[in-house]
């Protein structure tokens, strides 16, 4: 596996047990997930579990992209980059596109989080100077 890919997974590989297909029930226990995520993600493309009749089977590249895809949200991707995300993984074998559009992605979101914390701060210094004020006047008014 390539060192960026790992970068993109969570601590944890599958165990050689974890190589047989699973159902959802297992799937959802194992990631920390309702059925009903799983089910949103399928509906919105970003895994296709096997069916047999109406089971829906994962397999060990399913439940990858559901750790890929989990990592992301927890990153703040949007579904649209992290779908993105997984379908240059399938098309560049070499995974350099895949590499290419993560690094611009993280970039861009490092941007974004940089301007928030600014703002956040900024609210923070406000704040912190109206309590003060709102302590000295009742400070005075007590003193009066």
């Amino acid at each position: 596996m390539a060192e960026a890919d790992r970068d993109m997974q969570p601590a944890g590989t599958l165990a050689p047990d974890e190589n047989e297909p699973k159902g959802i029930k297992e799937v959802a226990k194992m990631l920390g997930v309702t059925h009903r995520t799983l089910r949103f993600y399928e509906d919105n493309g970003l895994i296709s579990p096997t069916r047999v009749s109406s089971t829906r089977i994962y397999s060990k590249r399913e439940i990858g992209r559901m750790q890929l895809i989990l990592r992301g949200k927890r990153l703040g991707f949007t579904l649209r980059e992290i779908s993105e995300f997984l379908d240059l993984y399938e098309a560049d074998p070499h995974h350099r596109e895949q590499m290419e559009l993560l690094l611009k992605q993280v970039r861009a979101k490092l941007g974004e989080l940089r301007a928030q914390k600014a703002a956040l701060e900024e609210t923070m210094r406000e704040l912190k100077q109206i309590e003060q004020e709102a302590k000295d006047r009742i400070a005075e008014a007590k003193a009066k």
